[in-house]
Parts: structure tokens; sequence; C-alpha cells
């Protein structure tokens, strides 16, 4: 388990916390601690890691709440996609170190097991890298924000993109978590609804697979015309991979939809094998004039492009730290669901997502983008992978409200 810690303080702070006990006492009732819970290591690395981190830091900086008196110290560590991990790491950071939010919190499963802890312990947990939709439905709690993304988003844009283009017969590989089970639950519903059918599908033992040529073989077999991928990440990117060398998708009659796939996937594939992939993002970095802004002052290393995920963590740090200083330091490190509440109540808006809003049951709405990977003859340069095929407006982007089965929603 790998913990960094980052400190940023304001000026005005920095000469109790040199004093003695009242001074540091002081002092820690006037900052608030963030706690980066992500992939620093694993599969999921790219897309989320130290670029979520960055992420933070940029957003704390952004901010300007330093300026206002208030400390804002950020740690991070590696949940290493174990949900034992990070419920561990989460326990000791609110009990041991004084965490108010944790953040980003990729792989489902970790994210529903810190889901209780932030609930049972009255902190706050605001999502970005996880999918499944449960957090804003059966599994919603006063606690957390889900922000950037979902499984029932994912499932409607491409999954209803694919049955469009008549992709009628499925057949699910899928990361066997909490996160793939959603995303091919929700999925499925999606393609019986539109008059498709489900021929068949595989669980892949997660994390650890690298070899998926026994799982394409079953794919090929059923004969379905959609492979849909139930998984992220590197997942993704050694099945489309071994795909292509299996010739899974010659000539034609059968096509893959990446169910999940972020900017990072189709540049480690590269735009010859990614090329005519149709997937959903909620933020590109080629979108707008914000979007190009916030990627540029992010400089990421080696002129990578944010994921979603990472522009996520960005989007709802700053937003976070809006409402601690409305509510104030005190009022927002006493509850959580308060400062949540408080988040509910005001609208969002920042240059990675533009305005938005967040729902009673946590969701938070912004519009999502279908997308097609361009051919390499298209491309301009690095990191001009995408062609905008449509865009579904914030209202309808995501699950109605009242169909998630979230408690708070009344």
């Amino acid at each position: 388990m790998t913990i960094q810690r980052r400190t940023l303080l304001s000026a005005a702070a920095a000469a109790p916390l040199a004093g003695g006990l009242p001074g540091r006492a002081r002092a820690q009732a006037n900052t608030i601690k963030i706690g980066v819970l992500t992939d620093m290591s694993g599969l999921y690395r790219d897309l989320a890691g130290p670029g979520s981190l960055r992420a933070v830091q940029m957003a704390v900086q952004e901010s300007g709440i330093t300026q206002r008196g208030i400390n804002v110290e950020v740690v991070s560590a590696d949940h290493q996609n174990r949900p034992d991990v990070g419920s561990t790491v989460a326990r000791q950071w609110i009990d041991r170190d004084g965490v108010d939010v944790l953040i980003d919190v990729p792989t489902s499963s970790v994210a529903l097991a810190v889901n209780n802890i932030t609930r049972e312990k009255n902190k706050v947990m605001l999502n970005s890298g996880a999918a499944s939709s449960d957090l804003t439905g059966s599994a919603c709690t006063p606690n957390t924000i889900h922000w950037t993304y979902d499984t029932w988003m994912l499932s409607s844009s491409t999954g209803g993109a694919m049955v469009r283009a008549g992709g009628q017969s499925w057949f699910f590989i899928t990361a066997d978590y909490a996160f793939g089970h959603a995303l091919e639950r929700d999925a499925s519903e999606f393609v019986r609804g539109a008059g498709g059918r489900v021929v068949g599908s595989v669980r892949t033992p997660f994390p650890g697979t690298t070899d998926f040529s026994s799982f394409l073989l079953q794919a090929q077999a059923s004969r379905a015309q959609v492979v849909g991928l139930a998984n992220a990440g590197g997942d993704t990117i050694n099945t489309i991979k071994q795909a292509a060398e299996f010739g899974l998708t010659r000539g034609g009659r059968t096509k893959l939809a990446g169910l999940l796939v972020f900017i990072t996937d189709v540049h480690s594939l590269g735009l010859q094998t990614a090329q005519g992939l149709v997937l959903t993002e909620t933020f590109y970095w080629d979108l707008n004039d914000k979007t190009r802004g916030f990627s540029t002052r992010l400089a990421l290393p080696g002129g990578a492009k944010p994921s979603m995920v990472q522009a996520g963590c960005y989007s709802s740090v700053l937003h976070y730290l809006k409402a601690v200083a409305e509510m104030g330091v005190p009022a927002a490190k006493a509850s959580g669901a308060d400062a949540v509440a408080k988040m509910k109540a005001m609208p969002t808006e920042d240059d990675a997502f533009g305005a938005g809003s967040i729902r009673a049951d946590g969701r938070k709405i912004h519009p999502s983008y279908l997308f097609e990977v361009k051919p390499p003859s298209e491309s301009r340069g690095a990191w001009d992978y995408y062609k905008l095929l449509s865009t579904t407006p914030a209202d309808q982007a995501f699950r109605p409200i009242a169909q998630g089965g979230c408690a708070l929603v009344r």
C-alpha cells in the first residue's frame, strides 16, 4: 500500500503551525483534508492515478480558497483495485489522519466499500473513477456524489447506438466484479429493450487477466453480431488488441462495442487498431475552448491529455471547495452529509464540464457525447482521436431519478 502526501497551506497558517499545540490545533480546525484514493500502479493508472492527483491539486490552486485563509492538505494512496486495501486506507485516513473527503476511487467494488465507510463516518466521497450506477441507486447515501459517468449512461449511449446500427445479437465479455456486472446488466436491458437479444456472456477474473483468447473464442463461437466489452482500462486494451489478432471483426459481420473506453485506452491502442470504435465520454479535451484551456493548464507529463476521470476529479473538488467556502470549514468538517447537501443546492460550473447540477440521489448531471475514433488519415496530430457523432443533453444522459431506487428520493 503506497501513501503519498502533498500539503498546500495558506501563508497565513504557516506561522501557527510552527508554534505550540494551541496554534497547531487552530490550524487543523481550519484545514480541509482531501484524500485521493486511486489506482497508482495497476490497469487504471493511466486513466486515473497520478493524473487524478494532479487534477485535484490544480483544483485546490484554482479555487482561490487558500487566499481566504483556509488551508487544504491533499494526500493520496494506491488502493490496488482491492476493496480490502481501499477500506483500510479510508478508515485510517478518517480515524487517524482526519481526512474529510475522499476523491476518485476507481474500481466499483472499492467504491461501494468506501461508500459505506464515508456514510458510517459522516464524511464525503466524490466519486469520479467508478462506474456502477448502484452508487446513485440501491447503494446511494447522503454522503456520496457520483460525478463523471456511470454504467446506465454508457449503456444507453454506446449500447443504444450499436443496436440502432443493426447490432441485434450480443455476447458480453465481462470483468468479474461489481463494475462489470453492473455494465453488463444495464447494457443487456438496453439491448433487449431495443428489440435485440443477448446470446451469451463470459466473466473474466479481475484483476490480473491478460490473456483473453479463450473468452474471445467463446464470443466468436456465439456468432453474435456485437461483442460487448464490459471491462475497462488495461483489460479493454488487451481485449481489443487480441480481438484484432484473432481477426474477430474481419469481414465486418462482428463488431466490438467498447462500453467503457477512455482516451488513454485509444492512445495505447493507436489509431490503426482503434479506428472506427464507437464510445461514450462526458469529457474530451478538444470539445471547446474551455476544455482545451483546462487540459493545457493541467499539463500532464509527455503532453498527455486528461481522461474524463481526471477531469471529474478536478471538477468535483472545485465544487466541493466552493461549498466549503460558503458554509465554513467547521460546518463542512462536522458533517459530510451537510457538505454534500450544500453541493447539491449549488449549480456547478467549470471549464471541464461547463454548467451542471447535482440531483437528490447524488448523480452529477451533464451532457454525454458519442464519439467515433478517427482513422489515422483524419487525425491532425497527437491526441486528435475523436469525431463527435451525437450529444445527449444533460437531462437525458443519465437514468431518470425515479428509476434508480435511491432511498433519498421521495
